[in-house]
């Protein structure tokens, strides 16, 4: 049984660094869940408090993290609220649109659709702001990844 308990557990930490690459999986949810079971499954007392204010603390940064990211390349890179919500928008809809190519080419699209829509710039201009985006979605897939990698490592340290 206890293979299994580890089994369902790795998969919860694999489907939440799935959830970089799509947004639209839930990823700290599901690495929040495998701890969860852990609990469960096994025993809650290697979590101290110290450890969830840890595990609550990385969650925040990665909500932080991003929306600052996405936010701050659009806006590096001459772009504005519109074109963060149209990259927002297309980092979404854009997989399920165009499977596997779909998640940078939405944010781009996103961002350059609603750079011409609501603040008339130029192709040129908006083209470059929807490069803003990939950017900036990159940079956020990066340090997520990071910050979900301390959280399963402070879990493992924990538990040990």
């Amino acid at each position: 049984m206890e293979t299994l308990y580890w089994s369902i557990i790795a998969i919860l930490f694999i489907i939440g660094f799935v959830g970089l690459i799509y947004p639209i999986i839930p990823s700290v949810l599901f690495i929040a869940g495998g701890i969860l079971l852990y609990g469960l499954f096994f025993s809650f007392e290697p979590f101290s408090r110290l450890f969830w204010a840890v595990q609550v603390l990385f969650v925040i940064l990665l909500f932080l993290a991003d929306y600052a990211a996405n936010l701050a390349a659009v806006k590096k890179f001459g772009g504005s609220k519109a074109g963060v919500w149209g990259s927002t928008i297309g980092l979404i809809a854009g997989p399920f649109v165009i499977p596997i190519f779909g998640i940078i080419i939405g944010p781009f699209l996103g961002a350059i659709l609603a750079e011409l829509l609501f603040n008339r710039k130029n192709i040129k201009t908006a083209a470059i702001i929807g490069f803003g985006s990939v950017v900036g979605f990159v940079s956020s897939v990066i340090t997520k990844g990071i910050i979900q990698g301390f959280m399963i490592a402070y879990f493992f340290i924990a538990i040990l």
